[in-house]
């Protein structure tokens, strides 16, 4: 029966320990691809060009002369893009908890038991008789051990993700598509 020692050390630590971080690792990988194509599907439209929202309001527009206000139809234009935040996640921590319990008996039980038993008759008929020896004997031993052995183990995977800041590059566009937002009167 091995040891718990020998036990712990055929456990695959690289792989309990390595297999949540890597899996964090692909998971953010996964996420900033998220944000690759929704900036592609979101921002651009299929010739590469900035994806733009019109709509129009109505506004109040005092004349230069001093007249009255006068309502215009405005039409804005503005990048989709600097009207949603894009995915950006990212895993912020990954905590790793292993515990193990091992619990080991052993016994071993042995008995033995020495019996004997006899009986003797003796006769005689007009000088000669006859004689009878009856002896018995059992001997037993009893042998019992085993072992009992519990392994418990558990493990605890905690990953906190949370909302990523922007890259600086993304942050750049976005600065230069909100300076493409215009306002025109119609």
């Amino acid at each position: 029966m091995p040891t718990p020692g020998e036990t712990l050390g055929a456990l695959d630590f690289e792989q309990l320990i390595g297999g949540p971080l890597r899996a964090a690792v692909h998971a953010e990988a996964e996420a900033a691809m998220t944000t690759v194509d929704f900036v592609r599907a979101v921002g651009f439209d299929a010739n590469g060009d900035v994806s733009t929202m019109t709509f129009t309001y109505k506004k109040l527009i005092t004349d230069a002369s001093g007249g009255p206000p006068k309502e215009e139809t405005m039409t804005v234009t503005v990048p989709t893009l600097t009207l949603v935040r894009p995915p950006v996640l990212r895993v912020e921590s990954v905590d790793v908890e292993f515990l193990a319990k091992i619990n080991t008996v052993e016994y071993r039980e042995k008995s033995s038991a020495f019996d004997i038993s006899g009986t003797f008759e003796f006769g005689a008929k007009w000088g000669w008789g006859h004689a009878s020896l009856k002896v018995s004997a059992a001997y037993q031993q009893k042998t019992r051990e085993g072992n009992t052995r519990t392994e418990d183990y558990s493990m605890s995977v905690k990953v906190h993700a949370g909302q990523g800041d922007m890259p600086a590059g993304m942050a750049k566009v976005f600065a230069l598509l909100e300076g493409s937002i215009s306002e025109k009167v119609d």
